[in-house]
């Protein structure tokens, strides 16, 4: 029988578990935003703008498509989970929220620290007038379609790609973390709204999102999605 510290980490890092634990950030997201700005002046994840905008591209109401799709994969993952759904355990999932918490503030105090260290500079930033709520919801869908993309999409395409012409399972996945870490930092200075370059703020950007990585291979997307959203609410709430 296996130890119960170590069922968690063997299912808490399972697609099962990351699904159901992603499921509230995605409603919360949806229901703040509709709550808090109006339709036609909605600010969002650039990320999930984009995969909206694919949404109306193709003719179909962007919120119902999200939602349906989100729908789907849930309908797969739960049929091919199945013979795991009567051994859940609502207790972990709380469990979970908690040690993302714990990697977020791991994150704030190791990376800032060390940044404003070896740089002598303050890394605090100024984030747009929005409000509260607007902010909150933000950082959800932050959690949610940032590591969708950045995480699942990129991370693990590269991967698959890496492996096809590296022997090593490893390095595949670290040449792919460090440059999905690179391409997450640097989206955020592109287009009318990205933020104005610096050192510091790339190099935090780049080592969040490395840690982030090393979150998503070692213990799934529930946690990393878990850890980057928390993190954003932390931010917000010493404004």
């Amino acid at each position: 029988m296996q130890r119960k510290s170590r069922s968690y980490l063997d299912q808490t890092g399972g697609i099962l578990y990351s699904y159901l634990i992603s499921i509230p950030l995605l409603i919360l997201y949806e229901l703040l935003i509709w709550i808090s700005q109006p339709p036609d002046q909605a600010v969002r994840i650039s990320v999930d703008i984009l995969f909206k905008s694919l949404f109306q591209f193709l003719g179909v109401n962007a919120i119902s498509a999200t939602l349906l799709v989100a729908a789907f994969i849930g309908a797969v993952v739960l049929y091919r989970k199945r013979s795991e759904l009567p051994h859940l355990r609502s207790s972990y999932f709380l469990t979970m929220i908690l040690e993302s918490a714990v990697y977020a503030v791991l994150i704030t105090v190791v990376i800032v620290g060390l940044l404003e260290a070896v740089l002598t500079m303050n890394l605090s930033e100024s984030i747009e007038a929005l409000s509260k709520v607007q902010l909150f919801a933000l950082s959800l869908g932050a959690g949610l379609y940032e590591e969708l993309f950045f995480r699942v999409i990129l991370v693990g395409g590269l991967s698959l790609i890496f492996m096809k012409f590296l022997s090593k399972k490893t390095t595949a996945y670290i040449i792919s973390a460090v440059i999905a870490a690179l391409i997450f930092s640097g989206v955020h200075y592109v287009g009318q709204f990205g933020d104005f370059f610096t050192l510091g703020s790339f190099l935090f950007r780049f080592l969040f999102g490395l840690a982030l990585n090393v979150i998503y291979v070692t213990r799934g997307f529930g946690i990393a999605a878990w850890t980057h959203a928390l993190y954003d609410i932390f931010v917000i709430s010493q404004m």
